[in-house]
């Protein structure tokens, strides 16, 4: 589908790929990760024309075609309205249809032979081209980023950039590529609308490649990592968490291969240094040194990701009671948020608030913060001392300040050498820290401003979407950085990853009303999957019942039998595809062990034929492992029925 053959790309002085080689086949669902900077949205401009390489080539198949979702769309300004822009996916349709409706005018007043075998032959094609369906199409996509059927018709104008970002999303999913060049697309997508594109590329069939930080969302979405490196593009041939397990186990490998490699050079060196002035000896000498010369150098395994070493203490300890809202009501005009809630923090507590876009999320960490009218009494805890964090405190920073001197304004009271160690974890080293903020990029800001929020000495901290514009390696130190922290804090994330390692307790908003969830976001998750399951089946018994239909009671001994001879049929099932999965399990164990060996890993053609082969035994896995959860559903429901 599209061959990327010895690519090399520069900045100026800086290569961004050398000699880089990437295959993208017709389904493959491809993570694009890599540090920030190491040019992941670079190539996709690449693939798309926006800049030529400094050599190699690229192919692709005449059939390509590409959607291409990046930020620059945000600029993107009309009045009309979200649906007809998203309709602009259609253009030839949206044509045709132009031309069909003078046509039938025409009929009017010229009813010829001609005109109505061209009236037919347009028909045809418009109807081909999914004309009949565009607008429905347009609405579901739309509804399912979020949008509901009331703002279709409203101007794009009126709405935000996150919103707008959806709405190209809509347009560019219905023009339905064969190639989906996705740069960031969680950023601006809420829980339900992220689990919504999720579905989606489920069932998208064409190839995706994949720019994100959401690790959850790469593991849901795709079967191939790409890791930009060393201005390389190193293939995984599995999804995000594959990746990490195959990488650490290939970054032993090289630093075995490297640290035998250096003893050997340190030993020929020594050998050289000791004969090469002895006639008898001279000769090897020399020929050792040309050894070293042609020998290929193994590249040193990169250190690991930066660990948060600062320690973030306070010297005020609040009371027990961090803060109280009760019968808390906020409406804006017709529109009601909270009808009579009651929020109550305790000291310790690790907050998610979670939940889709328009709840009232943000709303309620202000009237937390006491920035929000309310109706109702707000009674903040003993001692406490807040900070907020939000996106727009990028604004706040200094941009004539350095880093260093944005920090010790903050009046933390801590040393230069402190200060410089906080930078470090957040990934600024050296005379990085002197850089002004004017020039830094959004993510640098973003991690300038949390470490700025993390010294403010507050004992209670409120985080709006911290994780925005961060990259992976950014988002570890977040969370380290907030495992480390012994407040209290509220944060706002649709970081699934994130939420699940900071957070023991979940928020959520549901009719009007503050509910909290006392645990992880995995179990809360399951909690909700629960009651979803059970909604649904009490919708079925408070349905009305078919006619004759019999109690279970009244239900005779054949039907009974026949439903244990059906459940004994399913478990038997159950057990063949439970032994399909061990020995696919078993399977996978051995090639893990094949690609682990150096003979196969210093081998090109036999890592590569390794590699599609533990594919092939992954993709059968989860295949079989879906059939044993439909297969568990079936015994389930037949023991229910059997009772």
């Amino acid at each position: 589908m599209v061959s990327i053959n010895n690519l090399n790309f520069h900045f100026g002085s800086r290569p961004m790929y050398q000699d880089a080689n990437l295959h993208i086949r017709p389904k493959d669902k491809i993570g694009l990760i890599g540090l920030n900077g190491t040019g992941k949205s670079t190539l996709l401009r690449i693939l798309v024309g926006e800049y030529k390489p400094d050599g190699g080539s690229i192919h692709m198949s005449k059939e390509t075609t590409i959607g291409f979702l990046n930020q620059d769309l945000l600029s993107y300004e009309t009045h009309e309205s979200i649906l007809s822009v998203a309709m602009q996916a259609f253009e030839e349709a949206i044509s045709l249809q132009t031309e069909i409706d003078k046509i039938l005018i025409e009929f009017e007043h010229n009813f010829h032979d001609n005109l109505v075998q061209k009236l037919a032959d347009m028909q045809e094609r418009f109807e081909a081209l999914g004309g009949y369906s565009m607008q429905a199409e347009a609405e579901a996509i739309l509804e399912g980023l979020g949008f509901s059927t009331e703002e279709l018709q409203q101007s794009l104008s009126s709405f935000s950039g996150g919103w707008r970002m959806r709405v190209m999303l809509a347009k560019i999913l219905l023009q339905k590529p064969s190639l989906l060049l996705l740069d960031e697309p969680t950023n601006h997508l809420d829980l339900p609308s992220i689990k919504w594109l999720e579905s989606y590329l489920e069932r998208f069939e064409g190839a995706v490649v994949i720019v994100s930080h959401d690790r959850e969302f790469l593991d849901r979405t795709t079967n191939v990592t790409v890791e930009v490196s060393g201005a390389k593009l190193n293939y995984y041939p599995g999804n995000y968490s594959f990746y990490v397990e195959e990488k650490a186990m290939r970054n032993e490998i090289q630093k075995g291969a490297y640290e035998n490699q250096q003893a050997h050079i340190r030993q020929t060196e020594r050998f050289i240094e000791r004969f090469k002035a002895k006639a008898t000896k001279a000769k090897q000498a020399q020929s050792r040194m040309k050894q070293l010369e042609r020998m290929e150098l193994i590249e040193e395994v990169a250190p690991d990701a930066a660990k948060v070493n600062f320690s973030f203490r306070f010297n005020v300890q609040p009371g027990r009671h961090i803060l109280r809202l009760e019968h808390m009501s906020k409406a804006y005009g017709d529109k009601v948020i909270f009808r009579d809630t009651n929020v109550h923090i305790e000291r310790g507590d690790k907050i998610a608030l979670i939940g889709a876009n328009g709840k009232g999320k943000s709303t309620l960490l202000r009237i937390i913060a006491g920035t929000e009218p309310i109706k109702g009494k707000r009674e903040l805890g003993h001692n406490v001392i807040m900070s907020f964090y939000a996106q727009h405190q990028l604004e706040a920073l200094n941009v004539d300040n350095e880093m260093l001197q944005e920090l010790q304004q903050a009046g933390s009271g801590k040393t230069e050498m402190e200060l410089r160690t906080l930078l470090g974890s957040f990934l600024f080293t050296g005379d990085e820290v002197f850089k002004k903020i004017k020039v830094l990029s959004g993510g640098e800001k973003s991690r300038v401003a949390l470490a700025k929020t993390l010294i403010s000495e507050a004992n209670f901290l409120m985080l709006d979407e911290p994780t925005n514009h961060l990259d992976m390696q950014s988002v570890n130190i977040l969370i380290q950085a907030l495992e480390q922290y012994e407040g209290t804090f509220v944060v706002i994330s649709h970081d699934r990853y994130f939420v699940e390692n900071v957070a023991t307790k979940i928020w959520y908003i549901e009719d009007y009303q503050l509910k909290e969830y006392p645990g992880t976001y995995h179990e809360y998750e399951a909690f909700q999957e629960k009651r979803e399951k059970a909604a649904k089946l009490q919708a079925a018994a408070a349905a009305p019942a078919p006619k004759k239909q019999e109690t279970k009671q009244a239900r005779s001994n054949n039907e009974t039998n026949q439903l244990n001879n059906q459940l004994k049929q399913a478990n038997k099932k159950l057990a063949e595809v439970e032994k399909q999965v061990q020995q696919l399990e078993e399977e996978r164990a051995k090639c893990e062990a094949e690609l682990a060996d150096p003979n196969v890993y210093g081998n090109p053609d036999l890592l590569q034929e390794a590699s599609l082969k533990f594919e092939a035994v992954q993709k059968e896995l989860e295949k079989t492992n879906a059939a044993w959860e439909e297969q568990m559903l079936v015994v389930e429901d037949l023991e229910s029925q059997i009772g």
